[in-house]
């Protein structure tokens, strides 16, 4: 079975960045897509970013422009690139390829 573990959440001001990973424990993120969600207490989980196995990408209104989800496939590793973070970017990031999900990474923008 898939696992995938998340990483490089943390603390930043407003307009700061981070990036987080997902590592998969196989080569699997050359065979599907990989998501990025987000979920805040309370609401449902909003899709992100998303690539896919030919290496097309998508992101939800709110990332474009500040958002970059890349892979390297070398290390089995898919990373979001968080720019220009806002107050409302604090969420717990998890990360999905299939029937798989991480354990989720938090993320908290504030000053």
């Amino acid at each position: 079975q898939v696992q995938l573990v998340e990483s490089g959440g943390g603390l930043v001001q407003p307009g700061g960045s981070l990036r987080l990973s997902c590592a998969a424990s196989g080569s699997i993120i050359r065979l599907y897509a990989t998501n990025w969600y987000r979920q805040v207490p309370g609401k449902q989980h909003e899709l992100v970013a998303q690539i896919l196995s030919i290496g097309s990408t998508y992101y939800a209104d709110s990332a474009k422009g500040r958002f970059t989800i890349s892979r390297d496939n070398a290390k089995n590793t898919v990373y979001l690139q968080l720019n220009s973070l806002k107050p409302e970017d604090t969420a717990v990031y998890y990360c999905n390829i299939y029937e798989a999900w991480g354990q989720g990474t938090q993320v908290t923008v504030s000053s």
